[in-house]
């Protein structure tokens, strides 16, 4: 193969890494409003370079948050091979509402309709359906409360998405905070301590 052509398809992958690192920051910190001349901007490529590795925004952030959703994913799994059907109902609850709180582009991009980014939809609709039978078992079980529905945990996935603090530290704190509610509001019985309590800056009316 020519040099010249090696070198072009080098640079074309140094420019996509570029892109999706760029974009998964900026999304993280911002949210998904970001626009995508702003995130060729910052990823220092020209608008046409940008379009002709993601012709859509949809593109991109799909290919931004693949590993979250695989992170997402390998969680809920083994939450599900737990015998233990309310712990692992617990261990999603804790473990996806912090790697929502690291993410505010994730919890976007996870409750967005993205018809046709099939696979991302594919996953998170896979994700719902083995939370949907772990929960099953955990009613069963007599841990969950018996009037649980999937969309239950679908709110407050939106509700921590929302958590706004002082650093990301203590984003997190807080999401650890409001999943140990969480958890209380539906457990069927029972009361636990909650974590230490995150101050939150307040917000303007």
């Amino acid at each position: 193969m020519p040099a010249e052509v090696t070198h072009l398809r080098s640079d074309a992958q140094d420019n996509r890494d570029k892109i999706l690192e760029v974009a998964r920051e900026v999304f993280a910190t911002e949210g998904l409003d970001v626009s995508m001349r702003e995130v060729a901007r910052r990823a220092q490529v020209g608008p046409a370079t940008l379009y002709r590795r993601f012709p859509t925004k949809e593109a991109l952030v799909t290919q931004a948050f693949e590993e979250q959703m695989g992170a997402c994913r390998d969680v809920v799994e083994e939450a599900v091979a737990d015998p233990d059907p309310w712990r692992g109902f617990c261990t999603v609850i804790e473990k996806v509402f912090e790697l929502h709180a690291r993410d505010r582009g994730f919890t976007a991009a996870f409750m967005s309709a993205y018809p046709k980014a099939l696979d991302f939809s594919k996953n998170r609709g896979e994700v719902l359906a083995l939370i949907a039978g772990l929960a099953a078992r955990a009613r069963e079980s007599g841990d969950l409360r018996p009037d649980f529905v999937v969309e239950d945990l679908v709110m407050v996935i939106m509700a921590n998405g929302g958590i706004r603090a002082g650093s990301p530290a203590a984003s997190v704190a807080a999401s650890r905070r409001f999943a140990a509610l969480a958890v209380e509001a539906f457990r069927a019985g029972g009361r636990a301590p909650l974590p230490p309590a995150v101050r939150l800056p307040l917000m303007p009316v």
